[in-house]
C-alpha cells in the first residue's frame, strides 16, 4: 500500500507538477566544489527516501526540463533527489571518469542530510549516464552506500550503438531493426573522437563543425533530425575543403538528401567505437557489467532514435541474473519523444506498464 500512495503521488506530480522545493547546493568532486540542485518534497511526511539522478550528455545540464521534471515526481512520492551538475558533460565532453567522484560527492550531501532516513540511497542515470553511473556505484568504496539502480535509455555495446547511430540498423536476438537515427550521438562522438581515428587525426575542421552541430541542437532543444538545423548543415559543409566533405557527410547532411552508402558509415561507425574504447576504455560498459551486484531496474523506449532499445535488452541481459530487476521497454519514454501509441488500448497497456515499472524504481529504497 505504501508503495502504491508513492506511485500515486509521483504520478501526480508528472502530470500536474509536484509541491516541492529545490534548494542549490554544493558537493566535492575530488578537491573541486560544483554545483548541484536538492529536491524535496515541501511538507515532508517523515525522514525521506535518498536519491542520485545523473542526466546524459546535454548543454542544458542539471537544469535540463525533463530531468528537472523527473526528478521533482521523484521527490513528491517521498524523497531527497540530488542532481549534480557535470560540467564536461554540459559542455559535449564525453567524460566518463567524473562520474565514480561525482557519486561520491552526492553520498556525503545526502549523509549529512536529516531529512534522509538511510545511508544507503537510490541512483538514476539517464542517457550515456545510465550504464556510467551502474559500472561507477559497483566501485567497493561506493557499493556499500548504493541501494539499488534505474537506468532509463543507456546502451551496452559501442559498436551496436554507433551503427545504428550512423546507419539507423539495429539487431536483437537475431532480429533486424531499421530506424531513422537521431544524428546527435553520431555528432557527439565524432566531435570528441574523429580526429583520434586512424587517418583522420587532421579531421579538426569537421569534429568542430560537429561540435557546433551539437551544441546548436543541445543548446536550442530542437532534436537533430529536425529540417531547422538545415541552414547550419549547409553552412558548415560550405565553409569545408572540398576534401573534407564526404567525411561531413557521414555524420550530418540537410533532411532532404540521401545518406552516403551505408558501408561507409558501418565503417565509419567501427572505427569509432574502436577508438573509443582505446581512448578511454571506460566508455565501453559490456565487460564490466558483471560487477554489478545491486538491484538494477531499465527502462528504455520503444521508439528511442539515439540508443536504440535493443541496447536496453544487451544491457539488461549483460547483468548477473541476481541483479536484475526488471526491464520495460514503452512507449512513453525517448530521448526525445516524438513517437508515442496511437490506439487508446495500446496507450492503457503502456501505461499499466510504465506504473509498474515506477513503482518498482520508487521502492528501490
Amino acid at each position: 500500500m505504501r508503495g502504491a500512495l508513492r506511485t500515486a503521488r509521483y504520478v501526480r506530480s508528472w502530470k500536474s507538477g509536484g509541491d516541492v522545493t529545490c534548494e542549490d547546493v554544493e558537493f566535492d568532486r575530488s578537491g573541486i566544489t560544483l554545483p548541484a540542485t536538492v529536491v524535496k518534497p515541501r511538507a515532508p511526511r517523515a525522514p525521506l527516501a535518498g536519491w542520485i539522478a545523473l542526466g546524459g550528455i546535454s548543454r542544458m545540464g542539471r537544469q535540463h526540463p525533463q530531468l528537472v521534471r523527473f526528478a521533482n515526481a521523484l521527490a513528491s512520492s517521498g524523497a531527497v533527489v540530488v542532481v549534480p551538475e557535470i560540467p564536461e558533460w554540459r559542455r559535449l565532453e564525453m567524460a566518463p571518469r567524473v562520474v565514480a567522484p561525482t557519486l561520491r560527492g552526492c553520498i556525503d550531501v545526502l549523509r549529512t542530510r536529516k531529512d534522509v532516513a538511510s545511508e544507503r540511497f537510490g541512483l538514476i542515470g539517464f542517457s550515456f549516464g545510465a550504464p556510467q553511473v551502474a559500472v561507477a556505484a559497483a566501485r567497493e568504496d561506493l557499493a556499500n552506500h548504493i541501494a539499488g539502480a534505474a537506468l532509463f535509455g543507456g546502451y551496452c555495446s559501442l559498436e551496436r550503438t554507433m551503427t545504428c547511430a550512423l546507419t539507423g540498423e539495429h539487431e536483437w536476438d537475431g532480429v533486424d531493426h531499421r530506424l531513422r537515427p537521431d544524428p546527435f550521438g553520431g555528432w557527439v562522438v565524432g566531435s570528441n573522437y574523429l580526429t583520434q581515428v586512424d587517418g583522420y587525426e587532421d579531421a579538426d575542421d569537421v569534429a568542430a563543425a560537429l561540435h557546433r552541430l551539437a551544441d546548436a541542437s543541445s543548446g536550442q532543444r530542437i532534436p537533430a533530425w529536425d529540417p531547422r538545423h538545415d541552414g547550419l548543415i549547409e553552412e558548415l559543409r560550405a565553409a569545408l575543403p572540398e576534401r573534407r566533405r564526404d567525411l561531413f557527410g557521414l555524420f550530418a547532411i540537410p533532411s532532404h538528401e540521401t545518406h552516403a552508402e551505408p558501408e561507409q558509415r558501418r565503417r565509419m561507425a567501427m572505427q569509432l567505437a574502436e577508438t573509443c574504447r582505446r581512448a578511454e576504455p571506460l566508455l565501453d560498459p559490456a565487460d564490466d557489467l558483471a560487477r554489478i551486484q545491486m538491484p538494477t531496474r531499465l527502462l528504455h523506449g520503444r521508439g528511442d532514435r539515439l540508443i536504440p532499445f535493443t541496447e536496453g535488452h544487451r544491457l539488461f541481459h549483460g547483468l548477473p541474473e541476481s541483479s536484475r530487476r526488471g526491464l520495460t521497454v514503452t512507449g512513453l519514454f525517448h530521448h526525445t519523444a516524438d513517437s508515442e501509441p496511437t490506439g487508446v488500448v495500446d496507450h492503457v497497456f503502456e501505461q499499466v506498464k510504465m506504473l509498474g515499472a515506477i513503482r518498482g524504481l520508487i521502492n528501490t529504497v
